[in-house]
């Protein structure tokens, strides 16, 4: 499968650099998966085209700022660390830049020496195991040293780092946000509740793959990494009665489709309360298993966010909603618009 076949063009002004003021102000672009149909909306408007019954998944990781700025020891040289995934023993997967610099038993310095970091173990494509070493709390200390690891097509300073967390952002330990749950608003939520969608949350700590760009020309080489991810038994029971009686699963971001995918594909499409890693890599001719719709936001050119989507929804679909986007002007990637794909366009009016 040609990478080729995801790709298109985007005008650069269309790359949000910046959060709307209001989180709920944002554009939706409304897709029938079936028949390619498209209408336009804000995203106010989601509540309209959920129906009493839903139930919404959410992702509630929680960001951390995990962009560290430090001076290699030996040489004073300058070293950015991205942490990914926490290994346990304060054994941190990271991305680093310059990883050329780095060997094993290298150590940088951050802050007054707060904090420092022991290079353990060294990989490909800049990947490095870093043993933090630090006294008191580190989060405490990552809060003060460290920043939120913005996505790199963004170049604007984010004034209010809560604004790239969502409002129900809980379990820390991603090193980027689930960027479809931006746009949802606690006023929102309540409202959805109200009307008798049920909400419900996993856990996926989004690592790697969000800032790894797929290199490869065929589709089957590249090579997924492993985030970790939890659901409850209590969000388990909730998906399995929906499955039961026909009510439609909707994940809000490829953050919960992968989770809910990871478990229904391991489990003949039932959900039961699971604590592991996936690696999972959905693209067009995977079968879906867990859900039914998603909320997301629109993704890069030839990322696999993009194959995940037309997965859902057909590739011509998508490609042909990206271009009808591009042409009214939405706002693209991790601050932009939303979409909604479903499986009808029914507009309930007595939202």
């Amino acid at each position: 499968m040609d990478i080729e076949l995801f790709d298109y063009d985007l005008p650069k002004e269309l790359i949000a650099q910046t959060p709307l003021k209001d989180r709920s102000a944002s554009r939706l672009l409304v897709l029938n998966k079936r028949t390619g149909e498209i209408v336009h909306e804000h995203f106010t408007s989601i509540i309209d085209y959920l129906h009493k019954g839903d139930v919404l998944v959410l992702n509630d990781t929680k960001v951390i700022p995990a962009r560290l700025i430090g001076l290699k020891e030996e040489t004073g040289a300058v070293i950015e660390l991205l942490l990914l995934k926490d290994l346990g023993n304060d054994t941190w997967e990271c991305l680093s830049k310059p990883a050329k610099r780095l060997k094993i038993g290298t150590v940088v310095t951050f802050g007054n020496g707060e904090l420092k970091g022991k290079v353990v173990a060294k990989y490909d494509e800049g990947l490095t195991h870093v043993k933090l070493l630090y006294n008191g709390i580190l989060m405490e200390i990552l809060d003060k040293l460290g920043t939120m690891p913005l996505p790199p097509y963004i170049h604007e300073k984010l004034d209010d780092q809560s604004r790239y967390q969502t409002v129900y952002a809980k379990n820390l330990g991603s090193a980027a946000a689930p960027t479809a749950g931006l746009h949802f608003t606690k006023e929102l939520l309540q409202k959805i509740e109200k009307k008798g969608i049920i909400i419900t949350y996993v856990t996926l700590h989004v690592g790697l793959g969000t800032f790894r760009p797929v290199e490869v020309e065929n589709v089957l080489d590249h090579h997924m990494h492993s985030e970790f991810f939890v659901m409850s038994d209590d969000t388990a029971q909730i998906l399995n009665k929906a499955k039961d009686d026909g009510r439609r699963i909707i994940a809000v971001g490829t953050t919960s489709t992968r989770t809910l995918e990871a478990v229904a594909g391991g489990n003949n499409g039932r959900f039961r309360a699971t604590s592991s890693n996936t690696d999972i890599f959905i693209y067009p001719g995977y079968e879906f298993k867990g859900i039914d719709c998603l909320i997301t936001n629109f993704h890069l050119p030839k990322s696999t966010l993009v194959m995940l989507v037309s997965a859902l929804a057909g590739r011509e679909n998508i490609l042909n909603a990206y271009k009808e986007a591009i042409k009214e002007n939405y706002r693209f990637f991790s601050f932009g618009d939303a979409m909604f794909i479903t499986n009808d366009l029914k507009k309930d009016e007595n939202s």
